[in-house]
């Protein structure tokens, strides 16, 4: 059994840290928090003290000066939940699923997870179960699939879901092994560049230019993170393309919004010239998607030689279901994590716990990549998945049910009211989780409020 220390050393070793900049971070709290077997508190603590370590190593290369960070794991469990503790103007947003994302049961009383919270999966999903779209009718149509059929009739026609298996039943698969094999996090060099010093600035991240192309949890997490540290975040959406709702709102602090659609050549070349200005580009497109439209790592590093490239994938970059879509709770159906036995209705973790994993690692890699451009030069490739971020987890031990089945599905509202802000927006003040990283010198916050979408220009902010 790993304690979050310990996990935070292993995560400064795979990024090749100096021993020196986790010598100030401490972890304060262990598991269990809330109920789920899973080690929620402790993972979450120390992926998020990783990013912390990070940005406090940016700060001792800028200014020489070193600093205390100290994270709690309650604290880190309700980041790990973020959203449920979100309010507009007093008020709970209201659901955050979609009511056709459903587990269904199939012929043999096994169980099929269905993904419909974009309107273009659940349409895609209702076409391969030859369904209306509404619960019942998909529920009627599922009873009369195989599973694995069914799986793969959902990937022919581009829609988004996962049979429910065992754990046992996904260490057997090729996408199980290849997730195994894998490192949870990769920073790898990608081409040549000097070395750039960072932006001046009060905070680690000062003048650092964000180009945010992700959405759901954990990309928008990993470019949240990075505004905590100072960057200017710009985030990228298109009219008309469907957002994760009150999501993007919790999500959304401390970013600037602009429209830009990549199907358009002349919008296409707006987009290079924002990367030619940008310092980390962070996107979660399925492997190859950007390709096409020059986006590439390759292509990223020759417009912006020193660039950092932040890649999220659903099952990785090797094995068969590379290209697949997938979220948090598919990749819970697939990998055994939502498994109840075979007859049994799947259960969820009440933490998103692989998105918000994964979203911490993704700015924790982004930060480490900018040292190391700081010190060494080059263009940099960050890249993980979420079916690495639950072998990740997985591996780090879990909690005896005779003491996770004591707690609470949620953190206690009054355990988190003092990490709890508030922000304008245009639906309302919103009441949202604030950084749970204590700095002493650099103290974790955002300089903006949740914006509107759409709304800032297609351009960088001047630099202080």
């Amino acid at each position: 059994m790993s304690s979050a220390q310990d996990l935070l050393e292993q995560l400064r070793q795979l990024a090749a840290l100096p021993v020196e900049a986790a010598s100030d971070v401490n972890i304060t709290g262990r598991d269990p928090v809330v109920r789920t077997r899973l080690k929620a508190a402790e993972t979450g603590a120390a992926v998020i003290a990783a990013s912390a370590m990070a940005a406090a190593w940016l700060w001792f290369l800028k200014r020489d000066q070193r600093q205390q960070v100290n994270v709690d794991a309650i604290a880190a469990t309700a980041a790990m939940q973020s959203y449920k503790f979100m309010k507009v103007d007093g008020q709970p947003p209201g659901a955050v699923m979609d009511v056709l994302t459903n587990p269904y049961q199939l012929r043999d009383g096994r169980w099929i997870y269905l993904h419909c919270n974009f309107a273009n999966l659940a349409e895609k999903n209702c076409l391969a179960l030859g369904a209306q779209a509404t619960p019942e009718s998909m529920k009627q149509r599922a009873a009369q699939w195989d599973g694995h059929a069914l799986e793969e009739a959902v990937f022919e026609a581009g829609g988004c879901g996962a049979l429910v298996r065992s754990e046992q039943e996904w260490r057997a698969l090729p996408q199980g092994i290849a997730a195994a094999a894998a490192p949870v996090l990769e920073i790898i060099r990608i081409g040549d560049a000097p070395v750039q010093p960072l932006p001046a600035g009060d905070r680690p991240l000062s003048g650092v230019r964000v180009l945010d192309l992700t959405r759901v949890l954990a990309g928008p997490t990993c470019a949240k993170n990075l505004a905590e540290h100072g960057a200017d975040v710009l985030r990228i959406s298109r009219p008309g393309l469907a957002d994760s709702g009150m999501l993007d709102f919790d999500t959304g602090v401390g970013k600037l919004s602009t429209h830009l659609d990549l199907r358009d050549a002349a919008q296409i070349q707006k987009m290079r010239e924002l990367v030619r200005g940008c310092d980390v580009f962070s996107q979660a497109y399925r492997p190859g998607a950007l390709d096409a439209r020059g986006l590439s790592p390759q292509d990223a590093a020759a417009l912006r030689p020193g660039i950092v490239y932040v890649t999220l994938d659903a099952w990785g970059f090797d094995g068969p279901w590379r290209g697949r879509r997938g979220y948090d709770t598919v990749v819970q159906a697939a990998n055994g994590i939502a498994w109840n036995g075979t007859h049994e209705r799947p259960v969820f973790t009440p933490v998103a716990q692989q998105d918000y994993v994964a979203g911490y690692l993704m700015a924790y890699g982004a930060m480490v990549a900018l040292a190391r451009r700081a010190t060494e030069g080059g263009s940099w490739l960050v890249r993980l998945s979420l079916a690495g971020c639950g072998e990740w987890i997985r591996r780090h031990g879990s909690v005896a049910s005779k003491d996770y089945e004591r707690c609470p599905m949620k953190v206690p509202d009054e355990l988190v009211q003092p990490w709890l802000q508030q922000s304008a927006s245009a639906a309302g003040v919103i009441t949202h989780l604030g950084p749970v990283t204590q700095m002493s010198l650099t103290p974790a916050g955002w300089d903006r409020p949740v914006p509107t979408a759409g709304s800032s220009p297609a351009a960088w902010p001047a630099r202080a």
